[in-house]
């Protein structure tokens, strides 16, 4: 699982550390933001110490009507070893028993001009996005009308060029070779390309070309949720195909199972039209028209119909 620690978020939200530069290294391993009001009232039996800490207007107004005891007792609880980070919204004023109980054990203590509810959802969907589960696959992936296609298959079959293809026919690519996939949300896939390979293309007899510079910004993106899986594979006479689009395969990445096609590939197939084809085709399932059942309702007709006739 990759790491985010309290330097990330104040980069990432520009925030101010006002105590605990010691600790802003500290792992963050959760998304769940908490706002400790209970915990200002003194109720620690299940103070969820692992998570970002979040104190808005409520929690430090009710905090001043304690007394000088209750605020440092308070404090020293709510600051632990375990604590990843400690932000108070709307640059309102540190309370001063926050920043001694922060300086003993190095909790980050950080402002925010935002509000506490803006900032606890810009927060929440940061660290969900970057604490998700991740994997990363072999393949190609593409945007084809919205439709977020990788394409797998062995290597030298025909993934890259088959990409290159579809950029020029006016779709985005994603990744190309490794297509590093999250699971932000449940039956949510969302890949996207590692960094050092970026907008890049590798094309056998041509070599690395930068797609973003050759066909414009409009021919690339940086992620797309991942919708169908499309497998190439050399054409194997004993094989038998799916010919009617009746029979559903699926492929499970994490607990999310995502269609499957595959493709055979052979000299004289455009690979780049059936890939395109099978995206729209994707498209008018989920709107409820489905092409194979419509043909299978006709001829369980005609079948009904002609039997009725021997009758």
């Amino acid at each position: 699982m990759p790491k985010v620690t309290a330097h990330d978020l104040m980069e990432k939200f520009n925030l101010k550390l006002i105590s605990g530069e010691e600790g802003i290294y500290r792992p963050i391993t959760t998304s769940d933001i908490s706002r400790p009001g209970m915990e200002m009232a003194g109720y620690f039996n299940y103070y969820p110490a692992q998570r970002v800490q979040l104190l808005g207007k409520t929690e430090l107004t009710f905090f001043e009507q304690l007394s000088d005891t209750e605020k440092v007792d308070r404090m020293e609880r709510l600051c632990t070893y375990d604590t990843p980070a400690i932000i108070i919204s709307r640059e309102m004023e540190i309370p001063l028993q926050l920043l001694e109980a922060s300086a003993k054990v190095g909790v980050p203590v950080m402002s925010s001009n935002l509000t506490t509810t803006r900032l606890s959802s810009t927060l929440t969907n940061y660290l969900e996005s970057q604490l998700a589960p991740m994997t990363a696959v072999h393949g190609v992936l593409i945007d084809i009308y919205g439709i977020g296609v990788m394409i797998t298959g062995s290597s030298g079959v025909g993934k890259s060029e088959t990409a290159l293809d579809l950029v020029r026919r006016g779709h985005r690519l994603v990744a190309d070779d490794s297509v590093e996939i999250r699971q932000e949300h449940d039956g949510m896939l969302v890949g996207r390309s590692p960094d050092i390979i970026r907008h890049l293309l590798e094309i056998r007899g041509l070599g690395i070309i930068n797609v973003m510079t050759l066909f414009g910004a409009g021919a690339v993106r940086l992620f797309t949720p991942i919708a169908m899986v499309v497998h190439l594979e050399i054409w194997d006479q004993t094989k038998a195909y799916d010919r009617l689009g009746l029979d559903e395969e699926t492929i499970r990445i994490f607990n999310t199972d995502l269609p499957k096609i595959t493709v055979p590939v052979r000299p004289g197939r455009n690979l780049a039209v059936i890939i395109e084809v099978a995206a729209m085709n994707f498209r008018l399932k989920r709107m409820g028209i489905n092409a194979a059942e419509e043909f299978n309702q006709r001829l369980t007709n005609v079948i009904t119909d002609g039997d009725r006739e021997e009758f």
